[in-house]
Formats: structure tokens, C-alpha cells, sequence
């Protein structure tokens, strides 16, 4: 719902009114493929960030929740970058190479990512660049080929069953094309198959201000590796075990709520719409969302825009 101005002889009226955006909806096709079969995924808004340096591994195991000095060379893994108030400045994937590390991230976020790592960078063995002549080439599904000869590196996820090939860009077309005959996944598709799996996105369920922990990266953190920048705040979330709020799944029914929608139990405010879509099955409404910790438990009762709702498990079933 938006707000616009209306002029009444010199005084100024605010008129509500509402736009329909679709919800993503689902290829039936697509789902199929990357489900019994396999298809692209496309990563053309992804982009690379380069770590070299004799002491490369020790600076970046500083600045990073996961262990990335355990990494075989050839070896990846999530990782989150975070603020020493244990906010996220970055999920990243990290890979392994014999003489450098990789950070794959958003292309959006690069330049203001490698600011930060920069400014970090005191007298340590290690130089930090923009890796723009590398690209991310994905595929997902059961059936998915292996990683072309020329690949650089595997990445795994985001999505289940995915893997994402480390290329040169400049061999991206032909090696795109050997891997032979799929669908690629419209964005609408890539939408709905990201929400059912629960994966938090960067600027929808990953902001500056989120703490990994209420969005349930786990995954990306390892609890027995030495101190980097913002372990204490994990720590003492952990120890807790319990954050004021968690992202969770939210089922809607029919009621086609957009994102950013607030959600009350009763007469209280719980949480929010982050992500909405219509289910890859073509019936339900499904949501993430980030709820209060009273109200997490799956099959919670809650309002959104006045319609019944009611709290799931992620990811989806």
C-alpha cells in the first residue's frame, strides 16, 4: 500500500492507494528439472573477491566466522563477515585455492566488502582484490553434470542439490554450452525454490543489522576455531540460546500479503514479512519471515494484514 499527496485548495489530502505486484510464481518445467533432473541457475549478479599473500589464510581466518585454515586446497565453505557488534557485513562462500583464497558474494557488494576487509588490513603478508575476470556458472538437480575440466573451484548451495563452477569469464560461453541441453531457472522460479529451502537473501533477510544467528546460518560459523571480529557477540548469543527473534517460514494460504507486512498475535507485533511467494505446487501462499521468539514454535497462529497466518518449519516441506 502506498501514500500519495492530493492538493484540496491549499491543504494537502493523504490518499491511500494499492498496488498488485504478482507473487513469484513458479515454471512447473523448471521445478521439475531441478528436481529430478538438473538446470542452470543463473549467477551472472554474483561476483569474486581475491585473498594472496603469505599469511592469507591466518588474516582471513580473523576476519570470518568459519574455519577457513581447515580448508583442503579445493575446499569450501559459507562464512559470514561481521561488524565487532557481531552484525553482518557479508555471507560469503569461500574456496580454497593452492596460492589464493576466493570470496564469492554478490557483485553488488564486492567493492563495499573489500573496503572493509581492507581497512582491516594492517601489516600482515596479505593483499586483498576485485576478481572481475572470474565468474560463478551454476547447476542444480540430482542429475547435475560435473564440473568442466577448466573450473577453478567448486561452490556448494545455495540452494540444495546446487553447485556453482568458479570460471574464467572468459570461458563462460563455451563452457556453459558443454555441459549440454537445460532450462535455466527463470528468476520467478529461483525465487520460489530459495524461499521453500529457506535461504535468507542479502538485502531481504540479510541487512547490515542482522545477526547470523536469527537467520539461521549456523552452518556458516564454526564454534571451535580461534577469535575473529564479532565472536563474542556469537558466543553470547549461543550460550543464550535463544535470540529475540529468528527467521521462520510463514504460511498464508490464499491471501496473496506482500513483503514488509507486519505480523501480530493477538494485539501484539511479532514480526515481519521479508520474502513472498506462491508455492512451487501452485496452491498456498508461502512467506519468510522474522518473528519474535514467543511466537516460533511451528503451528503458531498469527495476523498478517488481518489474515489468518501461521508459523512453519524451514525449510519448507
Amino acid at each position: 500500500m502506498l501514500e500519495r499527496g492530493v492538493s484540496d485548495g491549499g491543504a494537502t489530502v493523504r490518499a491511500l492507494y494499492t498496488r498488485t505486484v504478482p507473487l513469484p510464481a513458479a515454471d512447473v518445467e523448471e521445478v521439475k528439472a531441478a528436481r529430478s533432473a538438473w538446470a542452470r541457475v543463473d549467477r551472472s549478479a554474483r561476483g569474486l573477491l581475491r585473498v594472496v599473500g603469505g599469511e592469507r589464510l591466518e588474516w582471513l581466518q580473523g576476519m570470518v566466522s568459519n574455519d577457513v585454515v581447515a580448508l583442503p586446497v579445493g575446499g569450501a565453505c559459507e562464512a559470514t563477515v561481521l561488524s565487532p557488534k557481531g552484525a553482518m557485513v557479508a555471507l560469503v562462500r569461500v574456496l580454497r585455492r593452492e596460492a589464493e583464497v576466493l570470496l564469492e558474494l554478490p557483485a553488488s557488494e564486492t567493492e563495499r566488502v573489500l573496503n572493509h576487509l581492507n581497512r582491516l588490513l594492517i601489516s600482515e603478508d596479505a593483499e586483498l582484490s576485485a576478481a572481475p575476470e572470474l565468474a560463478v556458472l551454476g547447476v542444480v538437480g540430482p542429475k547435475a553434470p560435473p564440473a568442466p575440466s577448466a573450473a577453478l573451484g567448486v561452490l556448494p548451495g545455495p540452494l540444495p542439490s546446487e553447485f556453482d563452477f568458479v570460471v574464467p569469464r572468459t570461458e563462460l560461453a563455451a563452457l556453459d554450452a558443454a555441459l549440454g541441453p537445460a532450462p535455466t531457472l527463470s528468476a520467478a522460479t529461483l525465487e520460489v525454490l530459495r524461499v521453500e529451502a529457506g535461504v535468507p537473501e542479502w538485502g531481504l533477510e540479510l541487512k547490515e543489522s542482522t545477526i547470523p544467528l536469527e537467520a539461521n546460518l549456523e552452518r556458516a560459523i564454526n564454534y571451535k576455531k580461534g577469535c575473529y571480529v564479532g565472536q563474542e557477540v556469537i558466543a553470547r548469543g549461543t550460550f543464550r540460546g535463544q535470540m529475540n527473534k529468528r527467521l521462520v517460514g510463514v504460511r498464508l494460504g490464499a491471501a496473496e500479503t506482500p513483503a514488509g507486512t507486519e505480523l501480530f498475535r493477538g494485539d501484539k507485533k511479532v514480526g515481519a514479512l521479508t520474502s513472498v511467494v506462491r508455492a512451487a505446487s501452485g496452491g498456498e501462499v508461502l512467506a519468510l519471515a522474522y518473528v519474535h521468539r514467543d511466537a516460533l514454535a511451528p503451528g503458531t497462529e498469527l495476523l498478517a494484514g488481518g489474515q489468518p497466518a501461521v508459523v512453519a518449519a524451514l525449510p519448507f516441506p
